[in-house]
């Protein structure tokens, strides 16, 4: 038995193949037989003793879920495609000295691509095109309901989402007044620690930054009492260059502070 003879069996039972809308097949008794390379007695003998005496066919047949009942119907309304395939395996292999070269070879070609796929492929069955039905309005006023619920699960995680990024920027501002008052407090000690005398100045540079108005006579004073206040108190007075008197001395800002104070009272 050559592929070419398979093909020409194939060809001479196409008419007693069908498949239905769904794309589900079933073949006639002798379609099966021809298939499988025996006698369609023997086949039809199987289907006959389900419900009796079962034979071994039927016996796998049943295993695969099929009702005896159903096995004496397919003489008449045909077998279909999955059990046509079960008898194809039996006879190529489980059939002892009854099996068929024949169907060794038909379910070789056939577990390719299945034998619902090839009554499909030689009947030139095409999927029909699914036909969407139109809405009830009980279903349209459901679908509007869905999406009006999935809008607002949205805007909810969108305001979630903007509350989280608020709060966010919020703590990262009072993290930089933190920072900026450490830095602040730094700064103040840094200060401290480099001037512990307090900054310098002249007394004419003092007195502005009081908002004082002071004379040269008067500067002249105050420089002699803070130069002697210094002396006393063991602080070195610092000469800069001055355009108007030449040189001035720096004083620490303690020393004019009660310099300023004394004559002020």
């Amino acid at each position: 038995m050559s592929q070419i003879e398979i093909v020409e069996i194939i060809e001479q039972i196409k008419q007693e193949i069908q498949v239905n809308a769904n794309g589900q097949g079933k073949a006639s008794v002798r379609a099966a037989a021809r298939l499988a390379g025996v006698d369609e007695k023997a086949i039809r003998s199987s289907l006959d003793s389900a419900e009796l005496k079962p034979s071994r066919l039927a016996i796998i047949l049943a295993e695969h879920g099929f009702h005896p009942a159903e096995l004496r119907e397919w003489k008449t309304n045909g077998i279909p495609d999955i059990a046509i395939a079960i008898i194809l395996d039996y006879y190529a292999h489980e059939a002892g000295r009854y099996c068929t070269k024949q169907a060794r070879l038909v379910c070789k070609a056939f577990n390719t691509i299945g034998v619902r796929a090839w009554i499909q492929d030689i009947l030139g069955w095409v999927k029909p095109p699914t036909v969407q039905q139109p809405q009830s309005p009980i279903e349209i006023i459901l679908q509007n309901a869905q999406n009006l619920v999935a809008i607002a699960q949205q805007l909810f995680e969108q305001d979630c989402r903007q509350r989280e990024l608020e709060q966010a920027i919020l703590a990262q501002q009072n993290l930089n007044q933190q920072l900026q008052h450490r830095l602040k407090a730094v700064e103040v000690e840094q200060d401290r620690v480099n001037t512990p005398c307090g900054h310098k100045y002249s007394v004419v540079g003092f007195a502005n930054l009081q908002g004082l108005e002071i004379s040269v006579k008067e500067a002249g004073a105050k420089g002699r009492k803070a130069s002697a206040l210094c002396r006393k108190q063991g602080i070195e007075i610092e000469r800069i260059h001055d355009p108007r008197f030449g040189k001035v001395g720096l004083y620490p800002e303690s020393i004019l502070v009660e310099v300023f104070k004394a004559e002020h009272n």
